[in-house]
């Protein structure tokens, strides 16, 4: 039998997992302001959603111990497309008895979404696994562009057509609207959507996906898988420095992550831009679009000619400029059309330093437990986003959005600080090194 092109199955898989993280931790912010409920509140609470995310890290031994990758990620795909439907069905019936803005919505919802937080970082650990064991070395290098492009893409569809729809479904303002739906039954909708489309997934992926002969348990223990892992990461060479890039690179981004669709959406009169759903989704899913998978693409390009140590400073400069972005619009309050170059110039930065982000811990992530390796670092990258991003409502809330984005701004330089550390991490070079041996330049497959 012909070998299944890579292609046929890996841009799926990565839209699969980039969609519930965008929906739980982004998406969820928007229904919530759009439904009234302060920054403050939202920011805290859906802060909490980063939860599971960290602690995958625990129970990614269980996904290397027991059963196979394959399995793990079809099943956290069928429980995505429940709950999904389950928040569709919370939305509906809070709309119909007009409780959208009251605690108990707010405190159902929320349990579901944390819930689908957990399926979520469970098929993070399986379709990262899974990818390192279905794909030859070679092919390895050759995705790896790949799959980041898919995984971007599912995070910009998620927080920018997909809202820009959900907007116009019950927008009555004729520009870009459909009006076909009273509000707020338009947010069931857009999770009834997401609902089928998992289930569409889980049955591709089923029919569709390979059966690696390595894709099978840990012969350890779970136990000894558990503490072999860790003992394994935590005892790697320059693990101090590790740490601290990890948690820091993306200190910026943690910070703006849960206010920027706040102060681009709020009314005008609380300092805010108001923009339209249709206009704030429009800019993402189009412009927005665009400008990451080019980021995706020259950083993919560049990492693979010049190597991650040439990169990762003008990378870490381009990851830090958005800050600034959003002092200068909530201090000048620009029209639309500055708004949106701004935004465009925010995600072609934020898809060439994620490029180095994302192979910085690949290559943090070798060896026997590669894939629990892997959970770890994203789980402590989960840590240094969850913290800052749980504090930004109320610094937002006392500061005021000009004041916050300037501090913001001067607390994101400690990213600079971090990148000559990366110079001391020793695998980083072998783990490039043994790449190019091996011929598989980051840019191969952009």
């Amino acid at each position: 039998m012909k070998k299944l092109s890579p292609w046929a199955f890996i841009p799926t898989l990565y839209l699969a997992e980039g969609f519930p993280y965008i929906v739980i931790n982004t998406v969820s912010t928007v229904l919530y302001a759009d439904l009234g409920f302060s920054n403050e509140k939202i920011a805290f609470w859906t802060g909490w959603l980063y939860l599971p995310w960290i602690l995958k890290m625990f129970w990614s031994p269980l996904v290397d111990a027991r059963g196979t990758k394959r399995r793990w990620l079809l099943a956290g795909q069928t429980v995505l497309s429940a709950v999904f439907l389950a928040v569709a069905a919370c939305v509906a019936v809070a709309a119909f008895m007009q409780h959208t803005g009251e605690m108990t919505f707010f405190t159902l919802s929320l349990f579901g979404f944390l819930f689908g937080a957990f399926a979520s970082a469970t098929l993070d650990i399986a379709t990262d696994g899974y990818y390192l064991l279905a794909l030859t070395p070679r092919d390895q290098g050759y995705f790896v562009g790949i799959r980041t492009i898919f995984y971007r893409l599912a995070m910009i569809l998620g927080s920018g057509i997909f809202i820009s729809v959900t907007g116009a479904l019950a927008n009555p303002n004729p520009e870009l609207s459909l009006d076909i739906m009273p509000w707020p039954y338009n947010w069931a909708a857009l999770f009834g959507f997401l609902g089928v489309l998992f289930a569409a997934f889980a049955w591709w992926h089923a029919y569709i996906l390979p059966v690696p002969a390595e894709d099978k348990p840990v012969t350890h223990s779970r136990t000894n898988a558990w503490k072999e892992s860790f003992k394994t990461y935590f005892s790697q060479k320059n693990i101090v420095y590790i740490l601290l890039f990890i948690l820091l690179y993306r200190l910026g981004d943690a910070l703006l992550e849960k206010i920027v669709p706040l102060f681009l959406l709020k009314p005008q009169d609380t300092g805010a831009l108001g923009l339209s759903m249709q206009h704030y989704g429009l800019i993402k899913g189009t412009l927005g679009l665009g400008a990451v998978i080019a980021g995706n693409l020259g950083g993919g390009w560049l990492l693979g000619k010049f190597g991650f140590k040439k990169c990762i400073w003008p990378f870490a400069v381009i990851l830090i400029l958005p800050n600034f972005f959003y002092a200068y619009m909530a201090w000048a309050k620009p029209g639309l059309a500055v708004t949106a170059a701004l935004i465009t110039l925010e995600h072609l930065g934020n898809g060439l330093a994620m490029m180095a982000f994302s192979v910085f811990i690949m290559y943090v992530s070798q060896g026997k437990y590669k894939t629990s390796h892997y959970a770890i670092s994203t789980g402590i990258m989960a840590l240094g986003m969850m913290v800052p991003s749980m504090l930004s409502g109320k610094m937002q809330a006392a500061l005021g959005y000009e004041t916050f984005f300037i501090i913001a701004s001067v607390i994101s330089l400690v990213t600079l600080a971090v990148i000559p550390l990366t110079g001391k991490i020793k695998s980083i070079e072998e783990t490039e090194q043994a790449f190019r041996t091996h011929k598989m330049s980051l840019s191969d497959g952009d």
